[in-house]
């Protein structure tokens, strides 16, 4: 087929918006957390844009997107036609009508990848080895992420029984929420958790993190659709007017709750927007995008709480936000779907829809999120008692920045050989003291 270069050069630049997405989190992420962390869990973000390119081009495109020569498993996974990507470079362009290169869809979906695993890590900000996350990244990946891929958006079992999904709610919010929650389970909980205050140390990042992630969303959401047609204007569309209403109906909560309107709740009001438009942006109405923005604000808003009420330490609200946001997302589309936007689309109930298309939405959110919860649990137990996932208590005091990196995010004082002083004091280990990998 003829490569559409319209259409090719859209996806380049929607694959860079999302690849974008990442560093936008790493400075989301550093920025929630305190000083002493910073670098650490900006790095956990750069890590994962390592190992997942690496892993997607040797294998992950294979396992997600190509046919299982067993017709049973390939309900669960894909099979080995594309390992190396080498068949892509061979085929040009893929016989999909889109009329792109086959290795830009590729490249399209491996900052999918790379986005989806590195969300987990705000889950355990503080508290876990380097070393360990990035073992954990290729694993995960290759385990729970590709397959899920397949399920979705391959030839899977929840493709094949009709499940929507535009851009990702199930395949990566979802995915990445559930996978959070197992994670920090495993790890436990900081030490002086609701003890000590650990407040955001830097709000200016968290704004310019989540202004970034709203950037590239437009390229996660509109470039979905392969195509630059009618429907990636919607979707377009739709990730604006969500995400706005979204920030609004958080702020308001906030207001009516607490007394004030803050700007780290801005910040993550437009994440839990984006967060939900996600898997209906190209299906919905303009109107319905604005109901879907209002109740994840407010949703997400309370849902944040609840592990204090519940007992798990996700640092940086990973489950309150892209777990909860996601299924918001996806269980709306069995009440807001609207035809004609993709002829292969089904109604939801407000469109003269049936139940069944509801009950898939929400099969794949409780398929998706068990998998991802049990598959997480068992990976993240498994380095535990191998390796260990978990720093010291010891260096968890004194800042996994300057134990794990030997570097700080700020320069508080003058640097010693022995260490990092402050007008306060030493807040640093000795330089003799072992950098735990």
């Amino acid at each position: 087929m003829k490569i559409d270069s319209g259409t090719t050069a859209w996806m380049l630049t929607a694959a860079a918006l999302v690849l974008l997405m990442t560093p936008g989190l790493a400075f989301f992420y550093g920025g929630m957390t305190r000083a002493k962390s910073v670098l650490n869990m900006m790095m956990m973000s750069f890590g994962a844009i390592v190992t997942v390119t690496v892993t997607w081009m040797l294998f992950g495109h294979s396992l997600a997107f190509t046919d299982n020569p067993s017709s049973a498993l390939n309900n669960f996974v894909g099979g080995f036609d594309a390992l190396g990507l080498q068949s892509l470079v061979d085929t040009a362009t893929a016989d999909d009508g889109t009329g792109m290169p086959s290795l830009v869809f590729s490249m399209f979906q491996m900052t999918f990848a790379i986005i989806t695993v590195a969300l987990i890590s705000g889950a355990i900000a503080d508290r876990a080895k380097f070393g360990a996350w990035m073992l954990f990244t290729v694993i995960w990946a290759t385990v729970v992420y590709f397959p899920v891929a397949h399920w979705v958006w391959g030839t899977g079992w929840l493709n094949t029984m009709g499940i929507e999904d535009f851009a990702g709610g199930t395949v990566v919010h979802i995915n990445a929420g559930a996978a959070a929650l197992a994670l920090a389970l495993v790890l436990g909980k900081r030490q002086g958790w609701r003890k000590e205050p650990m407040r955001p140390h830097n709000l200016t990042l968290v704004l310019l993190g989540a202004a970034l992630l709203w950037f590239g969303w437009f390229g996660f959401n509109a470039g979905s659709e392969l195509a630059v047609d009618g429907t990636a204007g919607l979707a377009f569309l739709n990730t604006q007017v969500a995400t706005a209403v979204a920030v609004g109906a958080w702020l308001v909560v906030e207001k009516l709750r607490d007394g004030h309107a803050t700007s780290l709740g801005a910040a993550s009001g437009a994440v839990a927007g984006l967060v939900a438009i996600t898997p209906a942006c190209g299906f919905v109405d303009p109107w319905a995008a604005m109901v879907i923005g209002l109740l994840a604000g407010a949703i997400c808003a309370y849902a944040v709480g609840l592990k204090y009420k519940l007992g798990f330490d996700d640092s940086l609200d990973v489950v309150g936000v892209h777990l909860v946001g996601g299924v918001v997302g996806a269980v709306s589309l069995g009440f807001l779907a609207a035809y004609p936007f993709l002829e292969q689309q089904s109604e939801g109930l407000f469109y003269g829809g049936g139940v069944g298309q509801l009950g898939l939405q929400v099969l794949g959110p409780v398929a998706v999120g068990g998998y991802s919860f049990i598959l997480t649990w068992v990976i993240g137990k498994i380095i535990d008692r191998t390796m260990g996932f978990r720093i010291s208590t010891e260096d968890e005091v004194t800042g996994v920045d300057i134990t794990t990196h030997a570097e700080t995010g700020y320069d508080l004082g003058t640097v010693h050989a022995s260490g990092v002083s402050s007008p306060n004091g030493p807040v640093t280990a000795p330089a003799t003291k072992k950098v735990d990998a």
